[in-house]
């Protein structure tokens, strides 16, 4: 092995140099977010803790959950699945509110209102449909909630609330990014650096206590800078950005002597309740002041992420393990039940935070976030949590001080400014320097490879061979002439995608027209440059994978290759051009369909062609192919309407499962030892792949792939076929999409397949009627649960022929003529029978 370079190294350690000094140079961090992903409300004397929780369906997926607190138990728990996805949540006496992206316009958000009452306490009340929206308008950075009103700030800082009985004198000049509501008044913190981010209190006039809601605006501090605000009753808190809290108005809580935490850093979170504030310190742990009870036993000193209070109740989400735990109050016990564990565990795990681009992160990303939330987005780390620790005061007097010295300290930060600036330029430039050498290296090593691994596969680059079959060779395109044939890859040549990239149709200069998949290196977009070289594996992959599969492939119902690119880092195949597009276009998007789709000896031909296509490959093929993305977007069809298999990106060269009879297990002798190899091939374990619907859930479930898992997946394209219906999706009887296997088998195998034809066709006749209910049968043993008790592709091939015969089978009169009777089970024999 050639040793590593020095220059490598070095790029290495001025990289780490680099990343020390940016953090080093990294000043005030942003806000905590003000959108709350769980909620504490009211329903008379009964508490409603509601939270955004990974659903059961998906982990990709959030739940509405709400319990109600009675005594020291859960009086109630609904949960609500995610047929509107919420984003944030409030709550308020006798209400919930939740805010979601919203479904009527992309670039909007709304929000949804729930009444609640002490009867039925929970989100639920009335039903689902009892909500109601109460906003629908641009997206909101802060929501907050007390007493029967709620108040948002805009994604411009505009103010606005919710249920306000009066006017509140707003200036529209100002802009806000917190918000806290009292009862009669709301509280905001100023956006603006100039005056620093002071707290502005406006209070209701109309308030039928407007004297102790206009103390509560009036005390409210003058200047300063805070960046969190909290509320309750006639009393409100803030937070300063120094890490100190302040509260003002009637019976406003007692803070003591250490209200910016010295003992264990400052504040980053505030939550006051009926007696008393408590403080989310950026430690992690909780400090409570005036009459709030403090978390008890042993909750007092675990680490938390947020706090919430509701009247003398208070929550917070645990930073180990994201469980939602509360205290104080009668529903948690008070006092009495600090030996009561299981009572202070609202919800196992909730959705911690907000979920934001993770780009915008700038301290960091909670641990296992990415998992909660949608693709390319996480949850941000509280900058607060890591910058606002306290300095201890030195034990000793300081000296005299020196009239020079504030100028001497100025010069020297400037100075130290100026060496760090240049030492970071430099170090950077370095850096770029040997990111552009190993990036050369890299595409020279590319180039190598593109012509040592694929020789075997290629020919030279002036040749070409059409010839096709095991061992044989396929034309070599140079880039020049696959981008003069897309018009550079135009993306109005751009006809679909595949596996590993887009596909464009394209004209070579000999005539021909061909179908060219590019593959496309998404690692290039990735804003993680750790994702760069796995994402550069999986495209090389799926690249050599379909090259090698259709290199030996030789069948009219697969897809021809005709040749390939791998140059300067490019990979790119070329196939012939079908002219009719893909049977899941033909079935779900033409208007009107096509002739030959629009018939049922039409659908059955093109179902026969394809299972012709996979059962080559499962049986003829050497060695066996597994395709594991069988599905109609990948079953194209020709000017003759002729189907054929395509897209091999995640194919596996393996052997097929064999035959599931107890008979394999006693072989003996030599036979035997062959047979242990096969089993050691066929049980090695291999990355899941396909597309939800059409994957084999015994295959997802134990990652044990074997060709029952194509014949699965042809099942699901069966009930495609009969129903017309896409494989999954909303039907009339179901508010959740369904699956079509879930939709369809139960009505075939309660003999009533009728319900399953797709109602754009003509009614089938009987002949018809009869090989349609034989194929239904057929595809539900496709689909069954246990891939050994499917049927094989060959047996598939069988009894789709035995079918498209009958479709054409002239009724037979009774005259004692033998008439042909297709049986119910797609695996078994034709009978013959008398009519008669």
């Amino acid at each position: 092995m050639r040793p590593r370079s020095q220059p490598h190294g070095r790029c290495r350690v001025l990289f780490f140099v680099v990343i020390v000094v940016f953090l080093l140079l990294r000043v005030q961090p942003g806000a905590a977010s003000a959108l709350a992903t769980f909620a504490m409300a009211k329903a008379g004397d009964t508490t409603v803790i509601c939270g955004l929780l990974p659903s059961s369906s998906s982990p990709l997926l959030l739940d509405l959950n709400c319990t109600a607190m009675a005594g020291v138990a859960h009086e109630k728990q609904e949960t609500y699945p995610s047929t509107h996805p919420f984003s944030a949540l409030a709550g308020g006496e006798d209400f919930l509110c939740a805010v979601g992206p919203s479904s009527v316009r992309a670039d909007a958000v709304d929000m949804r209102w729930w009444e609640l009452s002490p009867k039925n306490s929970t989100a639920g009340h009335g039903g689902k449909g009892s909500s109601k929206r109460v906003y629908l308008g641009p997206p909101l950075r802060a929501l907050a909630s007390s007493g029967y009103r709620v108040c948002g700030v805009m994604a411009g800082g505009e103010l606005h609330c919710w249920r306000w009985h009066g006017k509140l004198a707003i200036p529209a000049e100002l802009r806000f990014v917190s918000v806290a509501v009292g009862k009669g008044f709301v509280c905001a913190i100023v956006d603006g650096e100039a005056a620093g981010t002071p707290v502005r209190c406006f209070g209701n006039e109309e308030d039928e206590d407007a004297g102790k809601v206009l103390d509560a605006v009036r005390d409210a501090p003058r200047g300063g800078s805070y960046d969190v605000v909290a509320a309750h009753g006639k009393r409100a808190c803030a937070l300063s950005t120094g890490g100190g809290i302040s509260c003002w108005g009637a019976d406003a809580p007692s803070l003591g002597c250490d209200n910016n935490g010295t003992s264990g850093g400052g504040y980053a979170a505030l939550a006051l309740g009926e007696g008393g504030v408590c403080g989310l310190r950026t430690n992690g742990t909780i400090r409570c002041f005036g009459a709030a009870s403090p978390p008890p036993g042993d909750l007092a000193g675990l680490q938390y992420i947020d706090v919430q209070a509701q009247g003398d109740e208070f929550c917070g989400v645990l930073m180990a393990n994201y469980s939602l735990v509360c205290w104080g109050g009668h529903g948690h016990g008070g006092d009495a039940g600090l030996g009561i564990t299981t009572s202070r565990v609202v919800f196992d795990r909730v959705l911690p935070g907000p979920c934001a681009p993770m780009s915008t992160c700038q301290c960091g990303v909670l641990p296992g976030s990415a998992n909660l939330c949608p693709a390319g987005r996480c949850i941000c780390v509280d900058c607060a949590f890591e910058l606002n620790i306290a300095v201890p005061k030195p034990a000793s007097l300081p000296p005299a001080p020196n009239p020079n010295r504030k100028k001497n300290i100025i010069w020297i930060i400037i100075a130290a400014s100026g060496f760090l600036v240049l030492l970071l330029a430099s170090q950077l430039a370095l850096f770029l320097c040997c990111r552009r050498r190993r990036r050369e290296r890299r595409r020279k090593e590319d180039e190598n490879n593109d012509l040592g691994a694929l020789q075997s596969l290629m020919m030279p680059r002036l040749g070409s061979s059409r010839s096709k079959g095991p061992g044989s060779i396929v034309e070599h395109f140079t880039l020049d002439t696959l981008r003069a044939s897309t018009d550079g890859f135009d993306d109005e040549r751009r006809i679909g995608s595949g596996s590993f990239g887009s596909v464009y149709r394209g004209t070579l200069p000999d005539g021909r027209e061909v179908a060219i998949k590019r593959a496309e290196d998404h690692a290039k977009k990735s804003s993680s440059s750790a994702a760069k070289p796995a994402r550069r594996r999986d495209r090389e992959t799926a690249f050599n994978s379909e090259l090698v599969a259709l290199a030996r492939a030789n069948h009219k119902n697969i897809v021809c290759l005709l040749g390939c690119c791998a140059e300067a880092g490019e990979r790119a195949l070329v196939y012939e051009f079908m002219v009719n597009g893909t049977l899941h276009d033909q079935l779900h998007d033409r208007t009107p369909m096509a002739a030959p789709v629009l018939s049922w000896r039409g659908r059955l031909a093109i179902a026969l062609d394809a299972a012709r296509g996979i059962e080559y490959m499962h049986v003829y093929a050497v060695p066996p192919i597994i395709h594991r993305d069988v599905k109609s977007a990948n079953i194209l069809l020709d000017e003759t309407w002729t189907a054929k298999i395509a897209d091999f990106g995640l194919s596996s060269v393996l052997d097929p499962a064999g035959d599931c009879n107890e008979d394999n297990n006693n072989n003996n002798g030599a036979d035997g030892g062959n047979n242990d190899l096969q089993q050691q091939q066929r049980e090695r374990p291999v990355y899941t792949g396909g597309t939800v619907g059409y994957m084999d859930p015994e295959y997802y479930r134990l990652q044990h792939l074997t060709d029952k898992s194509d014949v699965y997946s042809f099942g699901v394209v069966l009930l495609e076929l009969m129903s017309g219906c896409r494989v999954v999706q909303r039907y009339a009887e179901s508010v959740t999409p369904k699956n079509v296997v879930e939709f369809a088998v139960p009505c075939i195998l309660a003999d009533d397949v009728a319900r399953v034809l797709d109602p754009r066709l003509p009614a089938p006749g009987a002949n018809e009627a009869e090989a349609l209910a034989y194929v239904g049968y057929l595809a539900a043993d496709c689909v069954g649960p246990v891939g050994c008790e499917r049927p094989s592709m060959t047996e598939v091939v069988d009894a789709l022929e035995r079918a498209l015969a009958a479709c054409s089978t002239a009724p037979v009169s009774r005259s004692g003529t033998a008439r042909r009777v297709l049986s119910r089970s797609g695996t078994d024999q034709f009978d013959l029978t008398d009519t008669d």
